[in-house]
C-alpha cells in the first residue's frame, strides 16, 4: 500500500505551530515534515496524521482527554511513545501547539541521539 501525501494546510499547520527555537532541525522523514532535536524526532507528519513524541504522564492524559492510542503507521508496528493528535485537537491551534511543546520538552530530556557512521562503498 503506497502511502498518500499529507494535505498542504497539515504542512502549513505543522510548520506554523513549531517552535521558533534555534535547537530544532527540521527534515524530512518518509517525504514527511518532521522536527528533531539533539537527533530526537519528536514532532512529524504522516498521511492526514500530527504525531508527537511523548513521555509516559502526557500520553496517559491524551489518554484521558481523548483516548490517544499509540501511532501505528504499519499495522501491529507502533511506534513507541508517539501519538497522532485527532481532529478535535487539530481544530484549535493553540492545542496543537501545546502538545508539540510537550513533545518538544520531552525530546529535549532524553540523552542526544549518537550519529551513525556513514558507510562506505568498496571500491570495485
Amino acid at each position: 500500500m503506497a502511502w498518500r501525501k499529507s494535505p498542504q494546510s497539515l504542512i502549513d499547520l505543522f510548520y506554523e505551530v513549531l517552535p521558533d527555537d534555534p535547537r530544532i532541525e527540521r527534515r524530512k522523514m518518509f517525504g514527511y515534515p518532521c522536527a528533531f532535536l539533539n537527533g530526537n524526532m519528536f514532532t512529524g507528519l504522516h498521511q492526514e496524521n500530527f504525531i508527537v513524541r511523548l513521555s509516559e504522564d502526557d500520553r496517559q492524559l491524551a489518554n484521558a482527554q481523548f483516548n490517544a492510542q499509540p501511532f501505528d503507521p504499519m499495522k501491529g508496528r507502533p511506534m513507541r511513545e508517539y501519538i497522532a493528535l485527532p481532529e478535535e485537537i487539530m481544530a484549535d491551534e493553540t492545542a496543537v501547539k501545546d502538545w508539540v511543546k510537550r513533545s518538544l520538552s520531552f525530546a529535549g530530556a532524553l540523552p542526544p541521539k549518537e550519529k551513525k557512521a556513514r558507510k562506505t562503498k568498496k571500491a570495485k
